[in-house]
């Protein structure tokens, strides 16, 4: 992730501290840090410094106290459940000369909730009902624990729970509106599928220079998200600025980067998008993406209008059982060919009724298949105005190739479809 820095565009720095043995013990991935830097470089306030830190108080104080001694905003996430390895608030209290203590009315919210289900909560579930003293106490809109926010000598020290949806939701609704200092601020995102993140940003280069303008990109499994942020000391004209920046970054993506395309949306969700306006159908044949693309589609809400199903049908025997693959085709080049694609389009258009067929099929790896090496993709859709294909040589890992698989098989579909 990186985050442009604009002339002109005033700007604090930003620390961020993340609390977890899990995180540590590579358990559990971390997702909070990549958002909020994302996120707070919009607001001006871009992120030098991310800690990992045990769940170990003397570890959280010291973390915290060293990150506010260098920056102006500090947000901490994690070690606000109600286990006994959740102590963020007894460091923060440690800090700010406070106390924990717990807050009848919290507490009185969580019995409420747990009560809705016939339940009384777990003796340590009460214990995200307890804050710090002096500290502001931040509602959360996705789940039972409080942020809080204090100050640590100079600098403001957010501290959140470790969920990442509760973490959006509370900088979202909470803390982001309070950071824009006296400046109205609006952000539009454009998604990239299949783009290299260092062409993009070169094609963005002179919107980066303008002034009153913040660039922010975010790159994850093929996919480039370029978030665009004005700011403006009149609220009445960011909207009309913020459009003026997305036309002008439009403009520079169609130069620059001719063959990818920009989308307003992700790209399930354009999809979706795309085949409901007019009206019309969809089915999937799926071989090493096993699922993945028919799973991003049912992520969008009115998915079912569109999709009428999928196959997975990752031997090679099914591909021409399920789908109608001819077997001289399989027997002549193996499973992975731009020919197999095709057929496995056009097979899951016809034999599940649709009026869009949609296919994957290549080599995720580790190692290669029938002398095709990792990597070698091969997608397709089919539509009763024909059939198109198109092959793509992916690096990285096995997930990440099959990832990249289900966006390159979208953004095929989202060209035939304009």
């Amino acid at each position: 992730m990186t985050a442009g820095h604009n002339a002109g565009v005033e700007s604090a720095v930003a620390e961020v501290v993340c609390v977890g043995d899990e995180l540590l013990s590579g358990r559990v991935q971390d997702l909070n840090a990549l958002w909020l830097g994302a996120r707070l470089a919009e607001r001006g306030f871009p992120v030098r410094r991310c800690t990992v830190v045990p769940d170990d108080l003397d570890a959280i104080a010291a973390a915290v106290e060293l990150a506010a001694s260098r920056a102006a905003l500090v947000v901490v996430t994690g070690g606000l459940g109600g286990t006994s390895d959740d102590v963020t608030r007894q460091a923060m209290a440690r800090l700010s000369g406070g106390a924990v203590m717990r807050d009848a009315a919290l507490e009185e919210g969580l019995l409420a909730r747990y009560a809705e289900r016939g339940a009384r909560p777990p003796v340590g579930a009460l214990a995200m009902a307890e804050v710090v003293t002096g500290a502001e106490v931040l509602a959360n809109p996705a789940g039972v624990a409080p942020g809080l926010r204090l100050r640590v000598g100079r600098a403001e020290v957010v501290v959140l729970p470790g969920v990442p949806g509760e973490v959006r939701a509370i900088m979202d609704e909470v803390v982001l509106p309070t950071l824009d200092r006296g400046t109205a601020t609006g952000t539009r995102s454009l998604w990239l599928p299949l783009a290299d993140e260092a062409a993009v940003g070169d094609a963005l280069a002179p919107l980066e220079a303008k002034s009153r303008v913040r660039v922010g990109y975010l790159a994850a499994d093929g996919l480039v998200e370029v978030r665009l942020t004005a700011r403006e000391a009149d609220a009445a004209r960011v909207a009309a600025v913020l459009e003026a920046v997305v036309t002008e970054a439009r403009t520079l993506l169609a130069a620059g980067v001719p063959e990818i395309p920009v989308l307003d949306e992700p790209p399930a969700f354009a999809a979706i998008s795309r085949l409901r306006a007019v009206p019309a159908t969809l089915a999937v044949a799926e071989s090493l993406t096993g699922g993945a693309l028919a799973a991003a589609l049912v992520e969008v809400p009115g998915a079912s209008v569109v999709l009428r199903g999928s196959v997975v049908a990752y031997a090679t025997d099914l591909k021409a059982r399920l789908l109608g693959v001819s077997q001289e085709l399989l027997e002549a080049y193996g499973a992975v060919h731009p020919d197999v694609a095709r057929a496995m389009a056009r097979g899951a258009r016809e034999r599940l009724s649709a009026d869009w067929g949609l296919a994957t099929t290549g080599v995720a790896g580790p190692t290669p298949q029938d002398g095709r090496p990792v990597g070698e993709v091969h997608v397709a859709v089919s539509s009763a105005k024909g059939d198109q294909v198109r092959s793509l040589s992916l690096r990285g890992d096995r997930q990440r190739i099959r990832r990249a698989a289900a966006l390159g098989a979208l953004g095929l579909l989202l060209e035939s479809l304009r």
